[in-house]
């Protein structure tokens, strides 16, 4: 099988940020953002779709992590495209409900070559730490727009937004997983019009 790699680099006045991703590793990580909590859950999206993820980024803490965080979601995203190429025999959609103990989250996602985020979550606190929640947003948009995928992430319930959001990066890995395998009795790309994007 050809090797399914993305890498995708970003340099602007804000941020300088560097990802690689393989969409068929064992869920290995090697995080350097600066964020440490962007780490955490970074880490939980690579080990629960069993991809291996390299993350270097450097950006504008001083001003907050806005920039830093939006910016790793387009990279992403951005290699994560790359890493598909045309998308010949993937599955293409992804679905789950996954619990974190109190809180259940619903994410679907759709390899459409269409970036569109559906986005219906509420946190009863602002921050995970130092960690704005608004962020999460933020950066699924950004992932989302330029991986050219349809995003939906669905907060059933829960209040720790500590586990609502640990929640919704484990279940993105394994929709990502589900909707990138290949399928054998898929020859070309999964749509009826003959193409994706």
């Amino acid at each position: 099988m050809k090797e399914r790699k993305g890498e995708y680099k970003r340099k602007t006045l804000e941020t300088e940020i560097e990802v690689k991703i393989d969409l068929d590793g064992k869920g290995i990580s090697n995080l350097q953002t600066e964020i440490y909590f962007l780490n955490h859950i970074l880490a939980l999206f690579t080990c629960h779709g069993l991809f291996d993820l390299e993350v270097k980024a450097r950006g504008d803490l001083e001003v907050d992590y806005h920039h830093t965080v939006e910016d790793i979601g387009i990279c992403l995203g951005e290699a994560i495209k790359k890493a598909l190429q045309d998308k010949k025999g993937i599955k293409r959609y992804g679905f789950t409900i996954l619990p974190m103990d109190e809180s259940l989250v619903q994410v679907a996602l759709d390899l459409s070559g269409r970036g569109q985020l559906i986005y219906k979550v509420q946190f009863e606190q602002e921050r995970v730490g130092s960690f704005e929640v608004n962020l999460v947003e933020e950066f699924f948009r950004g992932l989302s727009f330029h991986a050219g995928m349809t995003l939906h992430i669905n907060l059933i319930y829960g209040k720790n937004s500590h586990h609502i959001i640990e929640a919704i990066f484990k279940a993105f890995g394994r929709v990502l997983d589900e909707a990138t395998r290949k399928d054998d009795r898929l020859d070309d790309v999964f749509s009826t019009k003959g193409i994706i994007d």
